[in-house]
């Protein structure tokens, strides 16, 4: 063993750190917000399950939920929906920014830009009160619907369309991405999506919220940079690639072939494995459904034959499930959404979680501060700089 190990091993000895990539099997919080079993495949919001929720809950519901700990009473689900209704309208000046900027530029890097700027018109930026961050919460989930929708618009060189807030976020969100009302069967399905994405534990772009709220930052710099967590590949920028795959595959007879020549050629077909989850994703079983239905519905089923193609081999080759982000993206495609709006559709729906968790954290806040292994030289001599040469 080389010096230089030797004394990096005596100091880990000493110091008894464990060192762990990826903070992998690590507890980093305690939560009362989701439990995700990847050994059961099981994922509980507030120790409910996601197919219970997914087939009775509304998303507006599970906010409430998430937020309160319990489920609301009739005149509390009405009283959210209309706050969330209320609060959907967009500050002109932060319309008026996304106007100036690049319209075809990453939509993520849009609505990072957005969201940081709705802290400056935000009533109650500089309240740290639980009662003014619950506020803030539920401001930035009914504006990051609008936000979201309008950057879908301008991407598209289309004018935003308002809001209506008499609709659900799901009713609302279609309606502002189309420019027409969705019909009933579209809105339910969009808001279960919205529910299976709501909260996963203690995600990466979750995890960073947490860490930015350990500090005491502000509620907006904590969801900012959770969704610069999320826009990742290996996070939620995901769905987005494999849509890109199923149209680059094209067609359901060549899907086969082109999934064993991809990974023969070890290049990474997205959408499949988990970091949790050894068996089947439970959001991946009710994405799967609703992509055949909707296929069905449609008329065509191509998206989903090919995904279904796509999973058998992924499967009997690499052993791997698919998890959320794989059937996601048909569902997303044949409900009319385009690939580029996937990761901040995502960002919607999980800014119920985040900023729930951020509430969590600060109620018993400790900064995170974990250990870090120093790998570098132990004893560096320093040469004065006329004699290096």
């Amino acid at each position: 063993m080389s010096a230089v190990k030797e004394a990096l091993a005596e100091r880990s000895n000493v110091t008894g750190v464990q060192y762990s990539p990826g903070l992998e099997g690590i507890v980093a919080a305690r939560t009362a917000m989701s439990d995700v079993n990847g050994r059961t495949g099981k994922l509980l919001y507030r120790g409910f399950d996601i197919a219970e929720l997914a087939e009775k809950s509304s998303f507006e519901e599970t906010c409430f939920l998430l937020y309160r700990g319990v489920l609301p009473t009739r005149t509390e689900l009405q009283q959210l929906r209309h706050d969330l209704g209320e609060q959907r309208v967009l500050p002109p000046q932060v319309l008026g920014l996304l106007r100036g900027l690049d319209p075809t530029a990453t939509p993520m890097d849009l609505l990072r830009t957005g969201v940081s700027a709705l802290a400056h018109f935000d009533p109650d930026v500089d309240d740290m009160s639980t009662e003014a961050n619950v506020r803030k919460s539920l401001r930035l989930v009914a504006q990051t619907t609008t936000l979201v929708a309008a950057i879908g618009r301008m991407h598209r060189g289309l004018d935003v369309v308002a809001p209506d807030p008499s609709r659900t976020v799901a009713a609302d969100f279609l309606r502002m991405w189309s420019g027409k009302d969705p019909d009933p069967i579209a809105e339910k399905v969009f808001d279960v999506c919205l529910i299976l994405h709501a909260d996963h534990g203690m995600n990466a772009s979750t995890f960073t919220a947490r860490v930015i709220a350990s500090t005491l930052s502000d509620m907006h710099s904590a969801v900012v940079g959770a969704i610069g967590a999320l826009k990742g590949p290996l996070h939620g920028g995901a769905n987005a690639a494999v849509m890109e795959m199923l149209q680059e595959i094209d067609s359901v007879e060549r899907a086969d072939q082109w999934v064993r020549e991809a990974l023969a050629q070890k290049r990474r077909v997205m959408g499949f494995g988990h970091r949790v989850y050894k068996v089947y994703d439970p959001r991946a079983t009710v994405l799967k459904k609703f992509s055949k239905d909707l296929g069905e519905r449609a008329g065509d089923t191509r998206w989903f034959e090919m995904s279904e193609k796509v999973e058998k081999v992924v499967l009997e080759v690499k052993k791997l499930n698919p998890n959320v982000d794989f059937y996601s993206a048909s569902t997303y495609h044949v409900l009319g959404l385009e690939s580029f709006i996937f990761t901040p559709i995502f960002a919607l729906s999980r800014m119920a979680g985040w900023t729930a968790h951020v509430l969590e954290q600060y109620e018993g806040n400790r900064l995170m501060r974990p250990e870090s292994e120093y790998v570098g030289p132990p004893d560096a001599v320093y040469i004065p700089v006329e004699q290096r040469g």
